[in-house]
C-alpha cells in the first residue's frame, strides 16, 4: 500500500492529472469513478488505482474485472484525486488513436466539427449527446479543450470510449476532404438563411460548432456548403454551444429515424 505523498507513482499521477503534456507524452489519461472505469475497454487500462476503503468493500467486483489494483491509503487517493468527494477508484488508461478515414468511411456519416471550443464542460457534454443521437465521428480543432482534460472525461459519462473524436491540425483542411467524401457541410450561424429543421440531412451530415462566446471563426464558417440558424424566441441572441449542437443532432437523427 502507497501511504506517502512523497511517493514516485503518486507523484506521477498528479501530473498526469494536471498536465496536458505529461498525458500526451505518455499517451494515456486518467478516468476516476467506478462507472469510468469498470466501463473503460479493458485492452486500454494500463493501471487501477484504489483507496484503502474502497477495496475492503469492492475486492470482488475488481478481481471479476481482472483488476489488479495498486493501493492507495485514502489520505493519498484524496490527494491525488480530482474531485471533491472521491469514489476512490481511477485507471491510468491508453489514449484513443482513431483517424479521419475511420470516420469518413461510415454510411452516410454524421460529423460534429468542433472549432476553438474551450469549455471542457461543453465538450463532454457534446460527446455523450453525440453518442446518444447516432453521431459517427466528431472532429476538431488541434486549438479545442484537451478532451483528455479530467473535468471533460467525467462530463462524458463514458461516451469517450465510444465516440469515434480526432484532433486536426489544419481544420479547413479537414473539412474539404469531409467534403470530398459526399458529405454536406453545415455551419450553425446566426446569418443562417434557412431555418436547421428546413435542410435534408439523409445523407451524410457534417455540423460546424464554434467557441462559445465568438462563434465559428470567419474563414472556418465559409468552408461550408450552407449556413443553417436555429430560430429562438424572446432577447435571446444565441444557444450555448453544447445546446446548439444537441437541437442540430437530433434533428438529423429525428429525421434518419425508423419508426
Amino acid at each position: 500500500m502507497i501511504t506517502s505523498t512523497s511517493n514516485q507513482r503518486v507523484k506521477e499521477l498528479l501530473q498526469l492529472q494536471k498536465k496536458s503534456k505529461a498525458r500526451n507524452q505518455a499517451g494515456v489519461f486518467l478516468a476516476e469513478g467506478t462507472r469510468m472505469v469498470m466501463e473503460a475497454p479493458q485492452k486500454r487500462v494500463r493501471k487501477v488505482y484504489v483507496s484503502e476503503s474502497y477495496m475492503k468493500k469492492h475486492e470482488k467486483e475488481l478481481e471479476g474485472k481482472g483488476f489488479v489494483p495498486e493501493i492507495l491509503s485514502d489520505t493519498v487517493f484524496d490527494y491525488v484525486s480530482d474531485t471533491k468527494t472521491p469514489q476512490g477508484i481511477l485507471a491510468v488508461i491508453r489514449q484513443m488513436d482513431y483517424t479521419l478515414e475511420e470516420i469518413l468511411k461510415q454510411k452516410s456519416p454524421h460529423i460534429l466539427v468542433l472549432d476553438n471550443l474551450q469549455d471542457p464542460g461543453n465538450a463532454g457534454t457534446i460527446f455523450r449527446t453525440a453518442e446518444a443521437a447516432g453521431v459517427t465521428g466528431i472532429l476538431m480543432s488541434r486549438d479545442c479543450v484537451d478532451i483528455y482534460n479530467p473535468k471533460t472525461i467525467r462530463s462524458t459519462m463514458g461516451a469517450i470510449y465510444r465516440m469515434p473524436f480526432l484532433y486536426l491540425d489544419d481544420v479547413m483542411a479537414g473539412i474539404e476532404t469531409v467534403k470530398e467524401h459526399g458529405v454536406r457541410v453545415y455551419a450553425a450561424h446566426l446569418d443562417g438563411k434557412n431555418a436547421y429543421d428546413q435542410e435534408d440531412y439523409q445523407k451524410g451530415t457534417a455540423f460546424l460548432i464554434g467557441n462559445e462566446g465568438n462563434g465559428l471563426r470567419k474563414e472556418v464558417a465559409e468552408c461550408a456548403d450552407a449556413w443553417v440558424r436555429i430560430p429562438m424566441s424572446g432577447q435571446v441572441e444565441s444557444l450555448n454551444a453544447a445546446v446548439a449542437a444537441t437541437v442540430l443532432m437530433f434533428e438529423v437523427s429525428r429525421q434518419r429515424r425508423v419508426d
